[in-house]
């Protein structure tokens, strides 16, 4: 059973804000988030720093976030959701007694793929110890054929081999390939 924080149904509030002004504008920044005054401003990247204009990027940075262009603020009824372009975390932010801070909104999607990955591991617990009984699966229901490995995991000698084999091949085609095209007359 997945519990839901407390903080669920704003997050989930946020999120649906969030994707209907993107769809409705067709912009990663809303029009609401243009017209802001100063004393409504976001917060910075950095939690509790005071809302300033845009600081200089620090060098190094890639050109998405060097251009500012990571988080995308909306106006939400009691502060901004802020949305990380680059990761899709959404967080809340308010204006707090201790300056602006922002909080990560709970992500269901990670807790729905974390119990999906749970699950999936238990149906292949289930099937292995149902084959190890010599119980047959239900119909329909084909057993997981694990890839055959050397000892410890290893690849054997015949499967890098066979791996080389397959290297050289393709090695050689790439070669007669380059070849036909540089002695064919007229061809770039």
């Amino acid at each position: 059973m997945i519990r839901r924080s407390p903080l669920a149904a704003p997050a989930a509030a946020a999120v649906t804000v969030l994707v209907s002004g993107l769809l409705m504008s067709g912009l990663m920044m809303s029009a609401a988030a243009q017209e802001r005054t100063p004393a409504q401003s976001p917060p910075t990247s950095a939690p509790g720093a005071p809302p300033s204009g845009p600081a200089a990027p620090p060098p190094g940075l890639p050109p998405a976030e060097a251009d500012g262009n990571r988080f995308s603020y909306h106006r939400l009824a009691d502060g901004f959701a802020r949305l990380d372009l680059r990761t899709g975390q959404v967080s809340l932010c308010g204006l707090r007694s201790s300056g602006w801070a922002c909080q990560a909104a709970p992500d269901d999607r990670a807790a729905f793929e974390a119990e999906i990955s749970r699950l999936q591991a238990d149906n292949v617990a289930l099937k292995k110890a149902l084959l190890d009984r010599g119980l047959p699966l239900p119909s329909g229901i084909k057993p997981d054929v694990p890839a055959t490995t050397g000892e410890a995991g290893r690849t054997t000698e015949s499967e890098f081999d066979r791996a080389l084999g397959f290297i050289e091949r393709a090695w050689r085609r790439l070669i007669e390939m380059i070849e036909g095209q540089s002695g064919a007359p007229g061809k770039t």
